[in-house]
């Protein structure tokens, strides 16, 4: 998927979650929702662009958020 569009679709999410007064709340109901409804491909994806661009892009909240994510090891690779 291209990253422009996961981009967005994870500052939509953020900006659903910004409203929560409690910033760390805001911060895992993102990242829940990222791991939960996310394949993983989509995730991986996300989070090398935000190491590799700084997260050029991303609302801070989704940074925070995708900077979170634990991805699990591919020892297939």
């Amino acid at each position: 998927m291209r990253i422009e569009r996961l981009v967005t679709m994870a500052n939509d999410i953020a900006t659903y979650f910004a409203v929560e007064p409690d910033h760390a709340t805001a911060v895992n109901g993102v990242r829940d929702h990222l791991r939960r409804f996310w394949e993983p491909g989509m995730r991986r994806q996300l989070k090398e662009h935000s190491l590799a661009h700084d997260g050029e892009g991303l609302l801070p909240l989704a940074r925070e958020a995708v900077d979170a994510l634990e991805m699990p090891r591919n020892d297939a690779a």
